[in-house]
């Protein structure tokens, strides 16, 4: 869907990862796991353009051999979204979305939601969310949230939020970490120095809400699969043979 303002998809991949080693260029039917994540971003109509912003210059070869543009980017940055931040820099966008780079079978029709949204003009960050899973409620690697009347998230927990005091009414939900802000949201909010609540959870997007930055949030169409371990790459490698 093309817009009336620009929306340029940023993936941050960085080459260091401890359980998986080298997974942004592991292996999926032929392509690096980077490039196929970039592909289903393209791929799922929500941008104008898609791009990778990396540590890694081997990422930048892999990337550009692909076919999309690639920013080497600070090994030293702390989080993905000053990557995304100093490819803001250097582009031209209204919009830019974090699209994890782990996630080659990303939520495309979750990406359009997020990308579509800015058409409101009082948003100024988006993020997904999906109906957690009774199996999670306890895990703190399942990010949960909290929103107002309006869908703007109230907070990010790695405890199980809301407490189910009662349980009548209870539907927890769970953070899908894509990201949408507009381009001064997002160069403020890399300006902003960390917060106690962001350092404790150990949540950056906490850092947006403790300054006062709304996040609106919007249904997922499905939940999320990273690949973090070797299983999730065996498990994501079978997925993908069987859809072709």
């Amino acid at each position: 869907m093309k817009h009336s303002y620009k929306v340029i998809g940023v993936v941050p991949a960085r080459m260091a990862s401890t359980r998986l080693p080298r997974k942004m260029l592991a292996d999926l039917h032929g392509k690096p796991l980077i490039v196929r994540t970039a592909e289903a971003a393209m791929n799922s109509g929500a941008f104008d353009e898609v791009m990778v912003a990396t540590d890694s210059q081997e990422i930048v070869d892999a990337v550009e051999k692909a076919g999309f543009k690639a920013y080497l980017t600070d090994p030293n940055l702390p989080s993905g979204t000053c990557r995304i931040g100093e490819v803001a820099k250097l582009t031209e966008a209204d919009v830019y979305v974090n699209v994890q780079g782990d996630e080659p079978m990303i939520d495309g029709e979750g990406l359009r939601r997020v990308a579509d949204v800015f058409a409101d003009s009082s948003v100024e960050m988006a993020t997904l969310s999906f109906p957690l899973r009774k199996e999670d409620e306890n895990n703190p690697n399942a990010v949960k949230l909290v929103t107002d009347a309006k869908g703007d998230a109230l907070y990010f927990s790695r405890s199980l939020l809301p407490y189910p005091r009662n349980h009548e009414g209870f539907a927890p939900l769970k953070h899908i970490g894509v990201y949408g802000y507009r381009k001064e949201t997002l160069l403020k909010l890399i300006a902003l120095p960390a917060c106690s609540l962001e350092k404790i959870e150990s949540l950056e997007q906490l850092r947006a809400l403790y300054y006062g930055i709304k996040i609106r949030v919007l249904p997922a169409a499905k939940e999320s699969t990273g690949v973090d371990t070797q299983a999730d790459l065996d498990r994501v490698r079978l997925l993908m043979s069987q859809q072709s």
